[in-house]
């Protein structure tokens, strides 16, 4: 007589025993399989335990006038036996599990291959019913990590689960038996019941917010070492950092101009850092993606029950979050009409008052902005307020252009460098013959941002230990991300139109431009002079696509006079 772990036990038409094998050999057993049938004959199936002289686990199925009994030994003090036993809907429960369509179960085995996974699973990864068994999970799920759990035997409960941009809760098991792993489960909730949906948005915002503190603290943490980043040793950048340290300790809002990728945001950092008001984290506000209607309870705030949606409680506004601090608005040439004019009343007194509520609120902070919008031209415009505009400027830093400062290029390379291999844990490449003077024949529009992202990209295409020339092979003269992008130098080309040169020379060509000028009327040498210079400084700056130090170089003046020549920003 067989006795393993299983058994089969077939009963055919009259209650006639067909077949018996393993644990259903025992007559005590057949009793017991019999009397069951009695009951629960026209169910058509189930699950049920038995406790015989061999405990066992049964499963049956009605085929016709057939019934099929399926046996699992087991230890009547295991716990599928004490479930099975004392749960007469046992089976119900387990097909729950199984098909429920708020949760779905994916089964691998030891080797990551998959076992099981229910229809509603299937479609929702897009796989024809049927066909995810026997695959790898990995090639199936994606971003699945239950082939990993299945190999470590370490559980992974309530980790968050990124598809088709929805993020789930998904927990994975792993399966033990007889003291070693052999497979994993997940169970992913993929059809949220309401409460939980509302809770998934609320920790997705809350996400964005800590992402965003965290950015912010992370800034402040060693407020200094922003300062310390301004990488440079270039006149231009001495001066910058001269005048940071002083405008820093006074209470003066202070205005950051310069074009983008400058680094107007690391400046306000240092001044911050540098302030008595340092302890505290600086508040950022990006006024280009304020929507109007939301800019009053941004800034302001609001009280309980001021609008549909608004948290229990009220929230507090940038401004009151800035209170001893510095409130830092960048993109402030971008800051729409409306807002500029609710802003120009805080600034003017500190006063302000919460969506919602009739309490007055004072809030002391120092303000700091930026822009890469020329002022001048916007208030000629009516774009922004000449008022709001006397009200940001106390002290006006110009951020220098890289064009400006391309001795700074070694040390800002040297940096980017250091920087990736930290993050990417590799290690740090040197720089080949001739790279510092190819890169300083570039413009560099977008400045130290578009270097920094250029040498990354030739770090990464660098097959050697030091990246060359044909390491910036995809590197583009003027990306399209600054293809609107109209330096000084442009300018100057623009409004000195270059004449053709004189067969005489540049003597020639002095006389040539003296006569066409006298022609409109009475000419001066001095005019005649200015009018040679601007044209040999255009054909310089256009021979060397911007380079002002090789520009000075070749005309024999020095890079301080040929600064005054050329437009200011």
């Amino acid at each position: 007589m067989k006795t393993d772990g299983f058994g089969v036990f077939v009963v055919g038409r009259f209650d006639a025993v067909v077949f018996a094998s393993g644990v259903a050999n025992y007559p005590e057993m057949q009793a017991k399989l019999l009397a069951q049938l009695q009951e629960k004959r026209g169910e058509g199936g189930g699950m049920f335990a038995i406790e015989a002289e061999v405990p066992a686990v049964v499963t049956y199925r009605e085929l016709g006038e057939a019934v099929v009994f399926l046996l699992q030994r087991l230890d009547a003090r295991s716990p599928l036996f004490e479930f099975v036993a004392s749960v007469d809907f046992a089976d119900a429960i387990f097909n729950q599990l199984l098909e429920n369509p708020f949760t779905s179960m994916i089964v691998v085995d030891r080797d990551g291959m998959i076992r099981f996974m229910p229809a509603a699973h299937e479609k929702l990864l897009g796989v024809e019913v049927g066909k995810s068994v026997g695959r790898y999970v990995a090639d199936v799920v994606q971003n699945s990590r239950l082939h990993e759990v299945a190999i470590s035997g370490k559980a992974e409960v309530g980790k968050l689960w990124e598809f088709n941009g929805i993020t789930r809760v998904v927990s994975r098991l792993p399966i033990r038996k007889g003291g070693a792993t052999v497979g994993a489960i997940s169970q992913v909730m993929f059809k949220e019941p309401e409460s939980v949906h509302l809770l998934s948005r609320e920790v997705a915002r809350l996400r964005t917010e800590v992402e965003f503190y965290r950015k912010e603290l992370s800034a402040d943490a060693d407020g200094r070492r922003e300062f310390a980043q301004m990488v440079g040793t270039s006149d231009a950048m001495r001066q910058l950092k001269s005048d940071l340290a002083k405008v820093a300790p006074l209470e003066v809002p202070v205005l950051i101009v310069g074009e983008s990728g400058t680094g107007k945001e690391l400046a306000a950092q240092a001044i911050h850092a540098l302030s008595s008001r340092r302890e505290n984290r600086m508040v950022i506000v990006n006024a280009a993606a304020i929507p109007g209607s939301l800019v009053e309870a941004e800034l302001f705030g609001y009280e309980s029950g001021s609008f549909t949606g608004a948290e229990k409680g009220g929230r507090r506004g940038k401004f009151e979050l800035a209170r001893a601090s510095s409130l830092f608005f960048d993109e402030m040439g971008d800051m729409p009409p409306e807002i500029q004019v609710k802003l120009l009343r805080v600034l003017q007194d500190g006063m302000f008052e919460r969506v919602g509520g009739q309490r007055v609120c004072h809030s002391d902070f120092r303000l700091i902005c930026a822009s890469n919008r020329n002022f001048q031209e916007m208030i000629a415009n009516g774009q922004f307020r000449l008022d709001l505009y006397y009200r940001i400027s106390g002290v006006t830093i110009r951020m220098p252009s890289l064009r400006e400062r391309l001795e700074d290029i070694p040390l800002l390379v040297e940096r980017f460098l250091i920087a990736f291999a930290q993050r990417h844990r590799t290690a740090v490449k040197g720089v080949g013959p001739g790279v510092y003077d190819f890169l300083r024949e570039h413009s560099w529009p977008g400045n130290v941002r578009q270097l920094a992202h250029e040498v990354e990209k030739a770090a990464i295409f660098c097959d050697g230990p030091e990246i060359t020339i044909d390491s910036f092979r995809l590197m583009s003269e003027t990306p399209a991300a600054y293809s609107g992008y109209r330096s000084a130098d442009d300018r100057i080309c623009e409004a000195v139109p270059a004449p053709p040169m004189h067969e005489y020379g540049w003597a020639g060509a002095l006389q040539e431009i003296a006569s066409s000028m006298s022609a409109a009327g009475p000419c001066k040498i001095q005019e005649a002079v200015d009018a040679l210079e601007k044209s040999m400084i255009h054909n310089a700056m256009t021979r060397h696509r911007g380079n002002k130090s090789k520009v000075a170089e070749e005309l024999g003046i020095s890079r301080a006079y040929l600064y005054k020549k050329l437009p200011v920003d």
